[in-house]
């Protein structure tokens, strides 16, 4: 479905590279990365991460409707069912209105991986895989990889505990991390480039289990730093989402490779 799908994206047109790119991005200088996910067809944890860049704030409502503004075929009473499910966008007060609901600052949400991937293209970007997403969140303000200290953690997992009922702050609140980065943590989930092959077992109890039949294909993963649950949480609710659907937690920002 999603290839079919993105197939079909290649035809759409895009108005090409805008002439201001939306949001601030930070360089990043890549480097080995101990990954709090192990693959199975994989020994050890390490991956590498090239040097990229990536915006320093999730893409909000306003950056979102100057996109489809520029590029209609976006817009929430015109885009393709295959592209997005009918709550895409839906907050928003109109297809080319934000409303009381959707400000111009909150991180846009109830935005589909179709929608989010053809806006960074449309920047001359690409949305950030999870190795290089997982790197740049594992940095605290002064630390480039603050996993293993527990304050660190439970700070993030107060978070996850918390309903995601009430309206979400505007973007850039949060101090920036090591990398200049904000509200990688504690503001809105993130789609990722390559979000449908994190495929998890359903029941974190059965990591480890020796039947790998539960997982599909030479991408399945299992958590190698258990103590890091908040990224299997992440995780799980990644690899559950189609690419047409859309949530009201979950936004995106983009990432641009080293040049």
């Amino acid at each position: 479905m999603r290839r079919l799908a993105t197939l079909l994206l290649c035809v759409l047109p895009l108005a090409g590279l805008a002439a201001g790119v939306a949001g601030r991005y930070a360089q990043l200088p890549g480097g080995s990365f101990r990954t709090a996910l192990k693959y199975e067809d994989r020994k050890g944890a390490d991956v590498r991460i090239a040097p990229f860049a990536m915006m320093t704030k999730p893409v909000t409502n306003a950056e979102f409707l100057a996109f489809v503004q520029a590029h209609p075929q976006w817009r929430r009473d015109r885009v393709a069912g295959v592209f997005a499910e009918p709550r895409y966008l839906s907050h928003w007060q109109g297809a080319t209105q934000l409303g009381s609901k959707a400000l111009p600052e909150q991180p846009v949400t109830w935005v589909s991986w179709f929608a989010a991937n053809a806006y960074c293209e449309s920047q001359g970007a690409r949305l950030p895989t999870w190795s290089e997403w997982e790197y740049a969140a594992a940095a605290d303000e002064t630390r480039r990889d603050a996993r293993s200290d527990p304050a660190w953690r439970e700070r993030i997992l107060v978070w996850y505990s918390r309903p995601s009922t009430s309206a979400l702050p505007r973007a850039g609140l949060q101090a920036p991390n090591a990398y200049g980065v904000q509200d990688l943590h504690g503001l809105v989930w993130e789609w990722t480039d390559d979000y449908s092959s994190l495929l998890v077992s359903g029941d974190n109890r059965n990591q480890g289990d020796a039947d790998r039949t539960k997982f599909c294909g030479a991408g399945a993963l299992s958590m190698d730093d258990r103590e890091n649950y908040a990224v299997l949480m992440r995780v799980a609710m990644l690899s559950s989402l189609e690419a047409h659907d859309a949530t009201a937690n979950l936004g995106f920002r983009c990432a641009r490779s080293a040049r």
